[in-house]
């Protein structure tokens, strides 16, 4: 990963508009000389949007991470993410039972954890037209903490079967997984939205206006929310705009828990009474932090009426799943 740091002008625009870059008084050149700082970013991609000359934190901070894992024999020495690394290197909760189709919906993690009842729904449904299901970890996070080699080792499931059962169509309903996925797998990579469409299913969303948060992954291209809109009748309102992240990006909040706190209470600023998005994680985390007004907009779609489970529930929502 290129991260272009020769090219800061050093303009402080970055600083201006992240809480990390601000708390520490730094640009992203500043950034790029600190790797004790490499696990506290939160990859949201802000400071790329605001950088005159493209400069993406993301690439300096993953490509220090990488390194401290290669200096370290390619293991994360970190203690505090063991318990993600349980859960995801590899995915314990993995459930190719039902991967035996040309398409296949891949719900990914979090979404399966905080809307199980939608998830059984989604996946009764397109069982009818003979779409399969696979429950696996895209390894996003993993890759993220610097780990690429077991990243790529762990996809290795996933494109064995992909391989063996002959899969032509990845049906994706996270956009990290849109975006990860689509750059390591040359499998069609479609999301719940675009099939819905093409089956004719689903209902309208139809208000005045939708205030709308959009997740960080899909924040610059929303090629993901382009496939959305179809349901959409009403203004969409970019009414969060100001809130850098919902906290949970980078799994920097083991590092900075103040600033990952602030920026999931931020979408108060807005003075908005409800808000609608289209990640289960972020909505997870706005209800969490006291904002319960916050709906995924798949839900509404398929009409589905669900309380956000939080807490342990929603794990243990996410490891029944395996056995489905």
């Amino acid at each position: 990963m290129k991260n272009n740091i020769d090219k800061c002008i050093h303009c402080k625009l970055c600083t201006k508009n992240c809480d990390f870059l601000e708390k520490y008084n730094m640009d992203l050149s500043d950034f790029s000389k600190k790797d004790e700082l490499a696990y506290n970013c939160f990859l949201c991609g802000k400071c790329k949007e605001v950088c005159p000359k493209d400069i993406d934190g993301r690439n300096i901070a993953i490509n220090m991470r990488q390194k401290k894992v290669d200096e370290n024999n390619r293991k994360l020495m970190d203690k505090n993410y063991n318990m993600l690394l349980k859960e995801k290197k590899p995915y314990i909760f993995a459930n190719y039972k039902n991967s035996k189709k040309k398409s296949v919906l891949f719900p990914g993690c979090n979404f399966v954890s905080f809307y199980p009842k939608t998830s059984k729904a989604l996946i009764n449904i397109l069982s009818e037209y003979d779409i399969g299901v696979i429950f696996d970890c895209c390894q996003k996070p993993i890759e993220e903490l610097g780990l690429k080699e077991d990243a790529n080792k762990n996809l290795q499931r996933l494109k064995d079967t992909i391989s063996k059962e002959n899969i032509e169509e990845i049906i994706v309903v996270c956009p990290n997984c849109y975006y990860f996925l689509g750059q390591k797998l040359d499998t069609k990579i479609i999301t719940i939205y675009e099939k819905l469409v093409e089956l004719n299913m689903g209902e309208k969303i139809k208000d005045d206006y939708l205030p709308l948060y959009y997740p960080c992954p899909d924040r610059e291209e929303k090629l993901f929310f382009n496939t959305i809109v179809p349901f959409i009748e009403g203004e969409i309102k970019d009414s969060f705009k100001d809130t850098q992240c919902c906290g949970l990006g980078g799994c920097a909040g083991i590092k900075e828990k103040d600033i990952a706190e602030n920026m999931a209470k931020s979408i108060s600023l807005a003075n908005e009474d409800k808000l609608f998005t289209y990640c289960a994680t972020c909505v997870g985390n706005f209800r969490r932090k006291g904002f319960k007004n916050s709906y995924h907009l798949l839900s509404l779609i398929l009409n589905i009426d669900e309380e956000v489970p939080l807490g342990v529930k929603s794990l243990m929502n996410r490891a029944l799943f395996k056995f489905k």
